[in-house]
This record gives structure tokens, C-alpha cells and sequence, in this order.
């Protein structure tokens, strides 16, 4: 039986268009008849197992969710999202297009109708930009072309995003949201930075690149290979002999590895590229021109990018260098709270894949000491993740190593961490202990866990986080690895709030025993920023020069105290008082001195933050109490039984919430309970 005499759900099934291993896709005729024709063909998208995961589930609903309500001509718009047996069923128009992957392998572009196309995409941004949609997930089999007319149209919205910011959860490559090829640094969790609308300019950067030359720009058949070269490899020009320079310059600044050194605007980016077109169509040539001229954006963002930490950073790059030598450190963070500890860390990413080694984290909570090895186990469980996510036979192998390693009393390890059941399965009991004897045979068990995991293949760096706030187990536990620093390739790295400490703390006194021991321990110590660190950040957050924004770091300096975390938040609530504004007349960012000088600020991050709070809809501030008595992290479930509320009324009370970066939602959940704020 063809595919034309086939029905599906109610429609009459004419061609398929795309059979791939997750989805299904097929033109049709609704009505199982010609007689029943109650309109045009359409596209039908299907998933392709019977019973699909949630996972699954869920990017099918937030593709119909987030284009449905777009009233944008260059999107495939859907008509419906119908349930068909254990799945949905994703009923679009259909445009008569094919997709541009499938287009080049039939038809080579000419360098005009590229630029048409990238003019046609950079509107198509423009348009989402505007309705403060992030597709995440730009490229050539995203992309449909109307042979005829050259018109584009751009589909799947399934990973978009309606957050203005996204932070993308460190995981292995192959658990990546998107097409590894085309995706922006940042959204393979390990930049540092968070996933904007700027993402969309880098996916657009590699389409351009692989439209113009029928190759990627970064090839490479190893996942974590190319996630190193995503983000630390610059990308091949454009041959100089074929293609005009200013072309390989924007293609080159689209691929920016920072965002803030692409496109800041799909608007300035159009410009440029039509100044192209009609350069090409009337002389056959692109004269070099000064880029990004008309690239002025009138989005108030804060580059995250460090200012004033380059020695830091250095000497924990320096620390993970020796370990994957061999032997264990102890690297120590401390600073105020908001100094900026977190974000110092968090650079280690970058060597960190070059030499393909695992990062975990953890964070110890002030209101739960009394549950021991809480930040440890959040680290292995982020461990456990990461290795779930490699290939079978990789995971085989760390099934054996790790079980070997445990030997018989697995079950001790796999009470405290029971996620690691689904790496090695289940394990018979064990004997009971009580006191000394369970702790010790516990501290061993994790100790042989870390050093299995800890290799000169997979050098290993464990975060943890709020070391202030460690319960008594975690920091001997601490101490217990820190005397095995020969062996294994392990950096520990704590932070730690230095106000909150006093020589007989706790961990103090832990630290002192370990040096007196001659074990490796470095600290590092975050001071405030300089008031020429702020003046820059000042200066790129504004799109001033340094001179000009002046006035207003030094009036920061004195209400912030340099204090990173202090600052962000200082120029975030400026802008939400519109005390900071873009001109539209002059194209420049305002600000009204006069007023930010009669600001009344305390002084305490903590009473500055619950002004902010305090700014949010009442059912968003009463969700966020209950939240924060449940802990630093929560789930929707059981946030709305505290609440007494639907969970969908809950997640409708936390957008608000999740826009503004108080709550950040640790995987795509959310996502099922979002309407279209569009």
C-alpha cells in the first residue's frame, strides 16, 4: 500500500515529505476523502514510537504553543495539536516548500540568492526577536524554500524559548538541546553564559558558512571534540579567491564566540547584508565597509563576561592544569556573598572539555546541616547524569569500573545516592553498622567512587558550593581526600562565604588540619570590583564610551560598593524604573543622574533584593515563600501541594518569576505549563 492510499487521524495521507528516527512528517488532505476536501493540503508531523517519552511530549506542545499565536508571515504556522493514540499529532500549513537541506542536495546557490535567503532569515528574527521568541535551533533542515519564488519559512519551535534568558544545565554533548553542529557556545553549558536571542545569530553564522561553501565550519565526528571547538576554535574564512571579504566578515562575526561580539540586532545584520545584495547585483562585486553600523540594540543587557578577574581565573586554570598531571588540589574561593565566586569557577569549563573532564557541583543549604553529604550527593547525581548520557558501550564501561570499585557493599553508597542504581544496577544488601563503623565504611566507599572517577582520561573538578554552611561528615570527607593527594587527577574547588567564618569554625579548623597534613590548598580571595572594571561593564552594558559612563559608575561605586552581584541587580532596577532608557530619537542609552542620585539603596544585598522582590504580583511573591521554605530548589509538585493549588495555577503565579531570573528552572518541565505570552 502506498503512502496515497493510507489515512491517518482523519486525513488522507498524499506524500511523505521527511521520515526520520524520532518524527514523521507527511503532506494531507483533511477528510478520508476527495469528496470530504474541506480545504487545502497541510503537513502533518507525527512522533514516530508508539509510546514517546515525555520529553518528546513536551517539545511537540511547545512548538504549537509558541508559534500558534505569531502573527509573523515567515513561520510555518500549526492549525491544531491533536491527540493521536499515546502521542500528538501537529497539523501545519503547508506552504509547498521544501527544506533547504534537502533543496542543496539537488540545487547549488549562487552567492545573491545566499544573501537572499540570510535577508529573508535576518527579517524572520527580527519578527520572533520582537515577540521575544528564542528558536535555539537555527539551521538548513530548519528552513523550508519555496523552489518557485526563493521564499523562505522557518519551523520547529519545539526547543524555542519565551525566557528572555535561558541557562543551559552542564550535560554530556550527546543530552544537548538542538543540533550540535549549529549550536552557540553557550548552550552546550559550559560558557558560562546564558542562552539569549543571540544564540539564533550563531546557529544562522554556521547555516550561512555551510550554504555558501556545502561544508560545516567545524567538523569534527567526536560530540565533546565539538563542543571544544564550538567553543574555543575559530572557524575557517571563507575562501578570499571565491567569496568578498565583507561577506567572510559577517559570516565570521555571526560565529563570534562570545555573543556580545556578534550581531546585537537582526535589524543591523539585515542592513548589512542588503547593503551586500545591491552591491553584488550592480557591480558584480562587495566594496569593504565598516560592519554594524545600524546594529544598535534597544535590549538592556549586562554582558556576563568577568571584569577585573584575570589572575583569579588564572590560578584556577593553573590548579585543574597540574591535576590532570596527576594527584589531588584544594582550591579555595572566598568572598563576600554576591563577590562573584560562582562565575569565577565556572570558567574552568573551557579546559575542562578540551581535556575531556567531568564538572559536578554541589551546594550546601543553611537549613539542611543536618543532612550529611547533601552537596556531594547533588554532584554525583549531576555525575550520574552526564555518564547516562554516553554511548552504551561507554556506559558499560563505567558500569564495570564502578561496580568493581564498590564491590559488595554498593547498596551503603546506593542509599545516600540512589540514582547510581541506574548505572549499576540493583546490589544485594548490606550488613548493618551503626556509629563510627557506618561512617567509616561510607567515608571509603565515597572515596573509592571519586577516585574511579577521577582518571588521567576524565580528570574530574568537584564544586562545592557554601562551604560555610558544611555539615561535620562533608568536611572529613574532605579532609579524607585531600590526604590521597597523590593519586587520581581530582581538583576540589569550595567556596565560601569569609565574613561568615572564624578561626574555629568548622571549616577552618579542617583546613588548617589538611595543610598542617601537606596537602595542596590554594586560596583565592575575591575582593570588590575596581572602579575600573565597573566603568567598563558601565561602558558595554550602555554601548557608551568610557568617558561618558563615568558619572554613573561613580555613583555606583558608592551605593554598590563594587560589589558584582550588587552592581547587575543596581542596573537591572534602574532600567525596570525606567531611570535607564533607550532613546529612540538618538539611537543611545539615557540615564537620568539626577534621579539615580536620589535613590535611596541600602547598603545589605539582602534588604536591596526584598525591595525587588517586593515588586512582584502578590500570587508570585506568596509562591515564592513557599518555595523558599521547601528549599534552594523546589519542584512544581510539590510547590503546589503546599500552596494548595493547582500546579498549573502555580506555574502560571512563577512566569512572572522566571522572567526576571528569581527562579531558574532546572530542566524544560515548565515548559508544559506555559501559555503564549507572545
Amino acid at each position: 500500500m502506498t503512502v496515497a492510499d493510507q489515512t491517518l487521524a482523519g486525513y488522507r495521507l498524499v506524500e511523505q515529505i521527511y521520515d526520520g528516527s524520532r518524527t514523521a512528517v507527511y503532506r494531507a488532505i483533511p477528510g478520508l476523502s476527495g469528496e470530504t476536501l474541506k480545504g487545502n493540503s497541510v503537513v502533518i508531523k507525527l512522533l514516530q514510537q508508539d509510546y514517546p517519552s515525555f520529553n518528546d511530549l513536551l517539545q511537540f506542545r511547545n512548538q504549537y504553543t509558541i508559534a500558534k499565536n505569531l502573527n509573523i508571515p515567515g513561520i510555518i504556522h500549526p492549525y491544531s495539536l491533536e491527540t493521536y493514540q499515546h502521542s500528538y499529532l501537529l497539523v501545519m500549513e503547508d506552504c509547498g516548500g521544501v527544506s533547504l537541506r534537502e533543496y542543496l542536495r539537488h540545487q547549488d546557490l549562487s552567492l545573491s540568492q545566499v544573501l537572499n535567503i540570510a535577508i529573508q532569515l535576518a527579517q524572520i528574527l527580527h519578527d520572533l526577536h520582537q515577540a521575544n521568541v528564542i528558536h535555539k535551533d537555527i539551521k538548513p533542515a530548519n528552513i523550508l524554500i519555496q523552489p518557485n519564488s526563493e521564499e523562505i519559512k522557518l519551523i520547529d519551535f519545539s526547543i524555542a524559548s519565551l525566557l528572555p534568558k535561558e541557562t543551559q544545565s552542564l550535560q554530556n554533548p550527546t543530552g544537548l538541546e538542538g543540533t550540535l553542529a549549529y549550536i552557540a557556545p553557550e548552550q552546550t553549558g559550559r560558557m558560562n553564559r546564558g542562552i539569549d536571542y543571540r544564540a539564533d545569530f550563531y546557529g544562522l553564522g554556521v547555516t550561512l558558512f555551510e550554504l555558501l561553501t556545502g561544508e560545516l565550519p567545524l567538523k569534527c565526528h567526536d560530540p565533546m571534540e565539538l563542543v571544544h571547538c564550538h567553543i574555543a576554535k575559530t572557524p575557517p574564512v571563507l575562501n578570499p579567491s571565491v567569496f568578498p571579504s565583507t561577506v567572510n566578515a559577517i559570516v565570521q562575526k555571526l560565529m563570534a564566540k562570545n555573543a556580545e561580539d556578534r550581531y546585537q540586532s537582526a535589524w543591523g545584520l539585515k542592513y548589512d547584508l542588503e547593503m551586500c545584495l545591491e552591491q553584488w547585483l550592480r557591480t558584480g562585486k562587495i566594496e569593504p565597509f565598516p560592519l554594524a553600523q545600524r546594529d544598535q540594540c534597544d535590549r538592556f543587557l549586562i554582558p556576563e563576561k568577568l571584569y577585573g578577574r584575570e589572575a583569579e581565573v588564572e590560578a584556577l586554570l593553573n590548579a585543574f592544569q597540574r591535576v590532570t598531571q596527576g594527584g589531588t588540589e584544594l582550591m579555595l574561593v572566598a568572598g563576600f556573598s554576591g563577590i562573584g565566586k560562582t562565575a569565577v569557577v565556572h570558567e574552568v569549563h573551557k579546559p575542562i572539555v578540551r581535556q575531556r573532564g567531568y564538572f559536578i557541583k554541589g551546594k550546601f543549604d543553611q537549613f539542611n546541616r543536618n543532612v550529611p553529604f547533601c552537596a556531594f550527593v547533588q554532584a554525583f547525581r549531576d555525575l550520574v547524569n552526564q555518564l547516562l548520557s554516553e554511548s552504551s558501550l561507554e556506559l558499560q564501561t563505567w558500569q564495570e569500573r564502578i561496580q568493581g570499585s564498590l564491590g559488595e557493599n554498593a547498596q551503603a553508597i546506593l542509599e545516600v545516592l540512589p540514582e547510581l542504581e541506574r548505572i549499576i544496577g540493583l546490589q544485594p544488601p548490606v550488613p548493618e553498622l551503626s556509629g563510627t563503623a557506618a561512617q567509616t565504611r561510607f567515608n571509603l566507599l565515597f572515596q573509592n567512587l571519586i577516585e574511579v572517577c577521577a582518571t588521567r582520561k576524565h580528570p574530574l573538578v568537584i564544586f562545592l558550593d557554601d562551604l560555610q554552611w558544611a555539615d561535620s561528615a562533608s568536611l572529613k570527607l574532605m579532609e579524607l581526600l585531600m590526604a590521597e593527594e597523590e593519586s587520581g587527577h581530582l581538583l576540589l574547588i569550595g567556596a565560601y562565604r569569609d565574613n561568615e567564618v572564624f578561626p574555629a569554625h568548622p571549616l577552618m579548623l579542617m583546613l588548617e588540619e589538611i595543610q598542617q597534613q601537606g596537602a595542596k590548598v590554594n586560596t583565592i580571595t575575591l575582593k570588590p570590583l575596581s572602579f575600573e572594571s565597573l566603568n567598563q561593564l558601565v561602558t558595554d552594558t550602555l554601548n557608551c564610551s568610557e568617558e561618558a559612563a563615568q558619572p554613573l559608575s561613580l555613583l555606583m561605586q558608592q551605593k554598590t560598593q563594587g560589589n558584582p552581584f550588587f552592581v547587575t541587580q543596581f542596573l537591572k532596577a534602574l532600567y525596570e524604573d525606567h531611570l535607564i532608557y533607550f532613546d529612540r530619537k538618538s539611537h543611545h542609552w539615557q540615564c537620568d543622574l539626577t534621579q539615580v542620585h536620589g535613590v535611596a539603596l541600602t547598603d545589605d544585598v539582602v534588604s536591596f533584593m526584598a525591595q525587588q522582590l517586593q515588586k512582584l504580583p502578590p500570587n508570585t511573591q506568596e509562591s515564592l515563600k513557599l518555595a523558599a521554605c521547601i528549599g534552594n530548589q523546589f519542584d512544581l509538585e510539590t510547590l503546589a501541594i503546599a500552596s494548595e493549588q493547582s500546579e498549573t495555577d502555580v506555574a502560571d503565579y512563577l512566569w512572572t518569576a522566571l522572567q526576571q531570573g528569581f527562579v531558574i528552572p532546572q530542566s524544560q518541565v515548565y515548559k508544559f505549563y506555559q501559555k503564549p505570552w507572545v
